[in-house]
């Protein structure tokens, strides 16, 4: 124990008896970008990523306990069984270093130099989270208080506390045990955990860019879905001239996606399961060449993997008639991202403008 200060005495017996609560009062967190409902509530495998692109998929409880066995037994005490450490003695108290604040089970990155400061509470403190969606909160009501408890947000495990007592800009204070982290230097090689999923790109234009955007945001595997302007000659246009003049752009929505969870192909299935490709310049009443039916592919695997989708569907008569859908490289074609009102509308607005069919109706 460093600094053996009557304070810090005290300090270290509060910490022994009540679990590292050094504030009773309970903490409305009024504000608290990490207060929201805690993972277990969602459905286990379903795939998620956060902001930053990692993959933030709930792990499950097999996979937990295969990575619990590479702790320490005072780590498994805190990170599985709640447990906290001493004040002041936590190996990352002190650390001045540059670099990234990892979760000890899974790797995942939870917090940075950049936002770590001196509370004096004797537990590494932090104002904000690498990425809110990292770190999960959930009422924790032990030695008869209310607080809120932070876990790692893809393998559950215990990190601290978090109160409304932290510094501007955030106002919080992330109360993290040192045996719940591990440190990576700045330039040092990151485990496979610790780094953003590696993804890839599609290009798709079906009509009016609200609804294709909307299902392909639901689809699993999906990480974001852009509306905006692709395929035509006018550089940055604007809704109004793709609308009203012609531009020769189409409404397209591009969708950056995980492989490894979600293939290129199943997405070229949802895409046609979004909208009818038989129709030539037109969807429904949206009538023009920017609601045209087209593929713009990332690369030339991408452009045989829709011309070969294509033969399959004309094969197997899914449409009834012939398929319209262009398919070009978008190394050719720019794209440009959609006005700010564009994006997310059919979340915001509740208004749809595509039904989407079963997948079952399509081949694989």
């Amino acid at each position: 124990m460093s600094g053996l200060t009557l304070r810090n005495i005290v300090l270290a017996f509060v910490g022994f008896f009540l679990g590292g609560a050094i504030i009773f009062t309970a903490h409305s967190m009024a504000g608290a970008p990490a207060q929201r409902t805690h993972m277990k509530t969602t459905d286990q495998g379903t795939p998620r990523y956060s902001a930053a692109g990692y993959d933030i998929t709930r792990l499950s409880a097999e996979r937990v306990n295969q990575l619990a066995e590479k702790l320490t037994p005072e780590q498994r005490r805190i990170m599985l069984d709640k447990g906290t450490e001493r004040p002041f003695c936590g190996n990352l108290l002190d650390n001045k270093k540059q670099g990234t604040y990892c979760c000890a089970l899974c790797d995942l990155p939870l917090f940075t130099s950049g936002h770590k400061f001196d509370s004096g509470t004797g537990w590494p403190s932090f104002f904000t989270p690498y990425d809110k969606d990292h770190v999960a909160t959930e009422i924790d009501r032990s030695y008869g208080m209310v607080r809120t408890e932070i876990l790692c947000a893809r393998c559950d495990s215990h990190l601290g506390h978090v109160f409304d007592d932290g510094p501007r800009p955030s106002g919080l204070r992330f109360c993290v045990n040192s045996e719940s982290l591990v440190f990576y230097e700045d330039g040092e090689e990151l485990p496979p955990g610790a780094k953003p999923v590696q993804t890839a790109t599609a290009y798709f234009a079906g009509g009016c860019f609200w609804g294709i955007e909307y299902h392909f945001e639901q689809f699993p595997g999906v990480l974001d879905a852009v509306s905006g302007y692709q395929g035509g000659r006018v550089e940055n246009p604007t809704y109004r001239q793709v609308s009203y003049e012609k531009t020769g752009h189409a409404e397209v929505v591009m969708v950056t996606f995980d492989p490894a969870r979600v293939s290129y192909r199943t997405l070229l299935r949802a895409f046609f399961a979004m909208h009818d490709p038989t129709q030539l310049n037109r969807q429904g009443p949206d009538i023009g060449e920017q609601y045209r039916s087209a593929i713009f592919a990332a690369d030339e695997k991408q452009l045989e993997e829709a011309r070969d989708y294509i033969r399959t569907l004309t094969e197997a008569g899914t449409f009834g008639r012939p398929i319209v859908t262009q398919i070009t490289l978008a190394t050719d074609h720019k794209f440009y991202e959609a006005e700010e009102y564009h994006q997310d509308y059919v979340a915001r607005t509740g208004r749809a403008c595509h039904a989407m069919r079963p997948l079952s109706e399509l081949p694989e």
